[in-house]
């Protein structure tokens, strides 16, 4: 078990990847493991849905960012195109996690 841990944390890691390493840290079931990332997940994507943010210390801050509507050009006709305004997912990386990256 400890082998497949150390694996991946060199890999691109997934949800299913990450669900296995909670379980290997922190003992339980798997089925337990996934309820706790996908409670992680659901947690962080319900405080932005309402607009607000996620600060983790040490980690970053997950956030909503309004982009205003503008007009953009189809690469395939040219033909100028209106694109409406929305909101897109941010994270801002905190100074932990980009010294611990670099």
């Amino acid at each position: 078990m400890v082998e497949i841990l150390q694996k991946l944390l060199f890999i691109n890691m997934n949800k299913q990847a990450l669900a296995e390493w909670v379980h290997g840290k922190l003992g339980g079931t798997k089925v337990q493991a996934e309820e706790i990332v996908d409670g992680l997940f659901d947690a962080i994507v319900s405080t932005m849905k309402k607009g607000g943010e996620v600060s983790i210390a040490g980690f970053g801050i997950f956030s909503v960012k309004g982009r205003a509507a503008r007009m953009a050009r189809n690469p395939k006709t040219g033909e100028q195109v209106k694109v409406a305004a929305k909101k897109v997912p941010k994270f801002r990386a905190a100074k932990a996690l980009k010294d611990a990256v670099a």
